[in-house]
């Protein structure tokens, strides 16, 4: 329960199921966080209300050294290498549905329930992770390292809901925080000001230093200050003039050099993934969909035995250290990390 509307629907539903529930709320805060986060004391606090108000246990799970080493860290160093991770998809992987899994079986719990927008279903003699009903808020690209056990234990009510269905039923249901507003980009990020937070980390690594900026030709047409501030397909901030609109379409930390090109280069159509876990493994080479970073839209692509990807026509913005993940329909079939 992280005192939003979604966990506190999630629990409400489930008691009318019949459920005998309990509330967990995981302390993730560390000391940078301020109050922005999904897991902070003050959200620990609301979680707290909604449970004494549903009339159920409520437990905290301690978490921030874990958090801080698996999530945090994950995320400075992946931008030190030049990438772009998602901490979202790491910390179902290593603490939602790892850490909190573990917290749930040691306090006897049979299932664990949140707040996700997606659909886990049997069918076909196995589970399967579908995307949710309301497609604009579906949140099964963050869940594809989940395994075919940890699906059996595991409740996700709200994947036949629209978001606007859930703050009915929580008004409904007069929960204090159904029109509590919904957390926004990373919740450890202070002002959502990732650049100060990774200096903070690690002010004298080599992809915090200055350096040039080059076209794909190697032509020198400017500055930067640290290749970890860029991401690929970023346009503005660059400082540089140029007749035509320039993009970022690589980062060479070993060299300190951000490489630009025009709108052309930012598009490919193929990429090669890495750390793939698959929920149902394909037969290869196999057809399917796939996502290349959150939200509703999908591409046609063949997979390679080797994780070679082709897509059927080019992508924008293919970015190292976001997620790929494959779709047969609305299953998620599984996904890895773009190299």
């Amino acid at each position: 329960m992280s005192g939003g509307v979604d966990s506190s629907l999630t629990a409400a539903l489930l008691i009318q199921k019949g459920f005998e529930v309990c509330g967990v709320t995981m302390w993730l805060e560390t000391e940078e966080f301020g109050e922005r986060s999904c897991c902070s004391s003050s959200e620990i606090r609301d979680a707290k209300i909604v449970a004494a108000q549903l009339g159920i246990k409520h437990y905290i799970a301690d978490f921030r050294n874990f958090f801080r080493a698996e999530i945090e860290d994950y995320f400075v160093a992946e931008y030190l290498k030049g990438r772009t991770p998602n901490p979202c998809v790491q910390c179902n992987k290593k603490i939602k549905f790892g850490k909190l899994l573990d917290f749930a079986n040691e306090i006897g719990a049979d299932f664990l329930a949140t707040g996700h927008y997606a659909r886990i279903i049997f069918e076909d003699d196995r589970y399967k992770l579908k995307k949710a009903l309301d497609i604009h808020k579906d949140q099964s690209y963050v869940l594809y390292n989940l395994t075919p056990e940890k699906l059996s234990r595991i409740l996700l009510p709200l994947g036949e809901f629209s978001k606007t269905e859930t703050r009915a039923l929580a008004e409904k249901l007069k929960l204090i925080s159904a029109h509590k507003k919904d957390s926004q980009e990373i919740c450890f990020i202070p002002n959502d000001d990732y650049k100060a937070f990774i200096l903070n980390r690690a002010e004298d690594a080599d992809a915090l230093q200055a350096g040039e900026i080059v076209d794909t030709a190697g032509n020198i047409l400017g500055r930067h200050c640290g290749v970890a501030n860029y991401t690929i397909g970023q346009r503005k901030g660059l400082g540089i003039a140029a007749p035509n609109p320039l993009y970022v379409v690589k980062l060479d930390v070993a060299n300190r050099r951000v490489i630009v090109g025009n709108a052309e280069e930012v598009f490919t159509d193929n990429l090669t993934a890495e750390n793939v876990h698959w929920i149902y493994e394909p037969k290869f080479p196999a057809r399917m969909q796939a996502k290349i970073r959150y939200g509703p839209r999908v591409a046609d692509c063949t997979v390679e035995e080797n994780l070679r990807v082709k897509f059927d026509t080019p992508q924008r913005a293919v970015t190292a250290g976001q997620s790929i993940v494959f779709y047969d329909g609305d299953e998620v079939l599984g996904g890895g990390i773009i190299r």
